[in-house]
């Protein structure tokens, strides 16, 4: 059984989430999420924690809670200028940071040094946060899918997942591209998004990544499928984050939001008879 046919639906029914990451991030990122959102076609959104920005999220979270967020689990800082660290005291979790007190650049740094307990202690930090604030997120991912990098911290990271009652984003083959080690997973009692499209540089590069976007809608697999984007806009803000960094920079991120909250984009969920679905239902197949 595919998990359309473990959520009640016919075996051929092509699930989708659409889901927005990095709210938080900016300002920017937040207007074009929330633009992405009301647009009615981007169905979950994640907030990062650690950002300075966050909390501009939180409140919108609160006051909209027909938008399903979850908690952008977030253990590293891919930017060149922009940069921020840990929610739980740098004391508490110093192997998670460089010598400035900021999360490392790459999963690669981040597993080197990162402790277990420390990560563990830094996620439940920034889940805690969010619940001190008032949100009531139903999931939890995992920016740059940093937890991914062995199977030792994947293992934290689902743990949390049952410790709140949280749906928990993953994916075999996105985790596995990310393993820095030789060890295998275990995803045998796992709900596992089956089929996961993001855009990819060389697409961006030949101006192609609507077309690409337009190609996952109309050859979507039947079973549970997740589209992850990042919507912002491309202004002084995002550019000045993402500066050097062209792969989901700020001219990505505007095409993310354009095509997402396109009449196109609609047709296409339309036309090939995608059928959305929320995180409370997936996070059902566990209770």
């Amino acid at each position: 059984m595919n998990l359309s046919q473990k959520l009640g639906y016919p075996e051929e029914t092509k699930l989708l989430l659409i889901h927005a990451d990095d709210a938080g991030l900016s300002h920017s990122e937040n207007r074009a999420t929330i633009q992405a959102l009301e647009a009615g076609l981007v169905n979950s959104y994640s907030i990062m924690m650690p950002c300075p920005w966050s909390f501009e999220m939180v409140n919108y979270a609160k006051n909209n809670p027909q938008f399903e967020h979850g908690v952008h689990l977030t253990l590293t800082c891919e930017w060149e200028n922009y940069k921020f660290g840990p929610v739980a005291p740098i004391s508490e979790v110093s192997s998670l940071v460089d010598k400035n007190g900021h999360f490392y650049k790459s999963r690669a740094d981040f597993f080197s040094n990162a402790k277990p307990e420390e990560v563990k202690k830094e996620l439940q930090a920034q889940i805690e946060k969010a619940l001190y604030f008032g949100l009531q997120p139903t999931h939890i991912d995992s920016h740059m899918y940093s937890v991914g990098v062995s199977p030792e911290f994947l293992e934290i990271y689902k743990s949390l997942g049952k410790e709140y009652n949280l749906a928990v984003f993953l994916n075999k083959a996105f985790i596995e591209s990310v393993n820095l080690t030789n060890e295998s997973f275990d995803f045998e009692n796992d709900i596992v998004v089956e089929h996961l499209h993001i855009g990819h540089y060389d697409y961006f590069v030949k101006d192609e990544q609507k077309k690409y976007y337009s190609s996952v809608l109309d050859n979507m697999a039947p079973g549970l499928n997740a589209i992850l984007i990042h919507p912002a806009f491309d202004d002084d803000e995002m550019k000045a984050v993402t500066i050097n960094h062209p792969n989901f920079g700020s001219k990505w991120r505007q095409i993310d939001l354009e095509f997402f909250t396109s009449p196109e984009c609609k047709l296409k969920l339309e036309a090939n008879n995608i059928q959305l679905i929320t995180w409370k239902e997936i996070k059902g197949l566990n209770n």
